[in-house]
């Protein structure tokens, strides 16, 4: 099956796009900067703005190209920015990359890099003395999940869950969507579920800020590598300001000091790869084949039943 149709039922849980108005495309000087959304992985905190921006101005400073950077209201409002032409740049997952392709031929632009790698875990969580050692545990047990369009804290823990034997409708006790990584983190730190889903990304950030000990808690799953959440371009710039800012990030780790190329999580990585494979980046979406549209309808039917 082709990568692209196993996200397509993602679009069902994105609000329909409102008639754009054609919108002129900047020209990255200051007076006209070039607008760049992010999915809100961590709603209530702007700690995304900050992990990025120190690359954005690195590249304004040496490239003369200026952004303009904002958190989206929602993963579907960050996908439909870049979609209404309210936004050139987009920081997405890879299946909110994968709507903003299929919607409006978003083009990929660069995905961090650190050691080689250019992949991250998404991971399920659970309180050390829960009793749970396993997702086959889960069973008539309650989880806190991200935004229905997550890619590391909806929908790889989901096609886990589904891959253990467990049916997340009938089998848990409840669903409680909290709409981020954060959001999720909280609903277990706070004994509101049993488990949660979150990246090891934002579980390893949540440590180092002490919003939780790690000694309490235990990792029930960890997912096989996901491409690092990837920045797109939209595909209406202006083809001589795309390969400026394709180079910028191709070159940018080698014209200022390491601590500025950051990328999710706030970690500082080693360089931004603009030739990373598409293939790679929708072949992910493979991994969600279990997780279809009507599978992913029954559990945010779940998650709204009190």
């Amino acid at each position: 099956m082709r990568a692209t149709s196993l996200f397509f039922f993602s679009l069902l849980f994105l609000s329909p796009l409102t008639e754009a108005i054609a919108q002129k495309m900047p020209t990255g000087e200051a007076g006209d900067p070039v607008r760049v959304i992010m999915v809100p992985a961590e709603i209530g905190s702007r700690d995304t703005l900050s992990d990025y921006r120190p690359v954005f101005n690195a590249i304004t400073k040496i490239y003369g190209v200026h952004f303009d950077l904002k958190l989206g209201d929602s993963y579907a409002a960050a996908v439909q920015g870049l979609c209404n032409d309210q936004a050139d740049i987009g920081w997405y997952g890879a299946v909110t990359y994968g709507q903003a392709r299929e919607m409006c031929g978003a083009e990929l632009l660069a995905v961090d890099v650190k050691k080689g790698n250019a992949v991250y875990y998404s991971g399920i969580y659970a309180l050390r003395n829960s009793g749970l050692n396993s997702l086959k545990d889960l069973k008539g047990q309650s989880l806190a999940v991200g935004d229905p369009n997550s890619t590391s804290s909806f929908n790889f823990p989901f096609a886990m869950v589904i891959a253990a034997g467990i049916d997340p409708a009938k089998d848990l006790k409840k669903i409680v969507i909290a709409g981020s990584h954060t959001n999720s983190i909280a609903a277990l730190k706070e004994g509101r579920v049993n488990a949660a889903a979150a990246s090891f990304n934002a579980w390893e950030k949540a440590v180092k800020k002490g919003v939780i000990d790690p000694t309490k808690f235990k990792v029930l799953a960890k997912s096989e590598g996901i491409p690092n959440p990837p920045l797109a371009m939209n595909k209406k710039l202006a083809p001589e300001l795309k390969t400026k800012i394709r180079r910028a990030f191709s070159e940018i780790h080698t014209k200022v000091d390491p601590q500025f190329i950051r990328g999710y999580g706030g970690k500082t990585v080693d360089r931004y790869d603009t030739q990373y494979p598409l293939s790679k980046m929708l072949g992910a979406l493979d991994k969600l084949a279990a997780l279809t549209k009507r599978v992913k309808g029954e559990i945010i039917e779940k998650a709204g039943e009190r």
